[in-house]
């Protein structure tokens, strides 16, 4: 098996595959106007999806999570769950979403070989998450997550992003949650994209100033897993629950990158903030393609750059996170 290394060192056991650029959110941070689609978009379809998984795969990616927009509006996700957890090679299958379809069709996710859940949830006040999201969807998406919890995931974490004077004050509730669950909360600092510099400004926090509370508090940094996304895990041996931080303005934050993106479009991605994208989908049209594609998979690893640009203001082709999941 050919791995795929790039010219730092770093190998990329990782993929995060959006399947939508769409949203029924419209949350301050990210699409405050809500979703407006540009034309007709045509997303990777089913027979798409499972060539560019096993050609990631034929390389050693063994872990596979499924993003958005929200990739629970496709209404096809339940035989693409199916079809992405039997690729050869495949060992870990998670989405990422908002939660507002839990209730309704997580059982049926996890039926289907869905092995670990991301849910959204930037409050547990929920006037707060309607001013956040837009929506009153609060009851729904908790209670989505008590289900989960249930269900014998490998994990269930759930996302927050950090806004300086929204939701930086509910660490004791985050402790008081954690307690008797096995979830974990990870605290994502806000990063600047292309249309959200004004907010970006009056509400970016340094994601060290809540790990100076965790370390305050009595918590630890865990070790990190080969195939864990960018979070810094923290325990605490009186609580089930952990807290991660992703704080990507952090020093050395893309020395540990190890996962790759592919849009709903079809556009490798190298960087969540890169410039560029490569296009596969004209090689996921027929399985005897699967050489070529994966030859051009392997030889783009080679432009990847050390970091992103983000402390220079370089947001590159991101203009907000649904457009490529996060």
């Amino acid at each position: 098996m050919v791995a795929l290394v790039d010219r730092f060192g770093r190998s990329f056991p990782y993929l995060r595959l959006s399947l939508t650029e769409a949203c029924n959110y419209s949350c301050s941070y990210c699409l405050p106007d809500g979703y407006r689609a540009e034309g007709r978009a045509r997303f990777l379809e089913p027979d798409e999806i499972r060539r560019l998984v096993r050609g990631f795969a034929a390389l050693g990616m063994s872990k596979l999570r499924l993003t958005g927009g929200e990739p629970t509006l496709r209404k096809d996700l339940l035989p693409i769950i199916s079809t992405v957890a039997t690729v050869p090679g495949i060992r870990r299958v998670a989405i990422t979403t908002n939660g507002t379809h839990l209730p309704r069709h997580v059982r049926a996710w996890r039926e289907a070989g869905l092995t670990a859940l991301n849910v959204s949830l930037d409050t547990l006040d929920a006037g707060r998450f309607r001013e956040i999201t837009g929506h009153d969807r609060f009851a729904e998406v908790t209670e989505g997550v008590e289900l989960a919890l249930g269900l014998g995931f490998d994990s269930v974490k759930l996302n927050a992003v950090l806004l300086r004077g929204r939701n930086d004050d509910e660490l004791p509730a985050w402790f008081d949650y954690l307690r008797g669950r096995d979830v974990a909360i990870r605290f994502i600092e806000l990063m600047r994209t292309g249309d959200n510099l004004d907010f970006f400004e009056r509400h970016h926090l340094r994601a060290e100033a809540i790990e100076q509370q965790l370390l305050a508090a009595g918590w630890s940094l865990r070790p990190r897993a080969p195939d864990a996304g960018p979070a810094r895990e923290y325990a605490h041996p009186d609580y089930r629950g952990r807290v991660g931080i992703i704080a990507p303005y952090s020093k050395d934050f893309c020395a540990g990158c190890n996962r790759l993106r592919v849009t709903a479009r079809g556009d490798l991605r190298l960087c969540l903030f890169g410039d560029f994208g490569i296009g596969l989908r004209p090689l996921l049209q027929s399985d005897d393609d699967f050489d070529a594609l994966v030859a051009r998979i392997s030889t783009q690893l080679g432009l990847k750059a050390a970091g992103h640009g983000l402390h220079q203001g370089q947001t590159g082709l991101t203009p907000h996170l649904a457009s490529i999941g996060g």
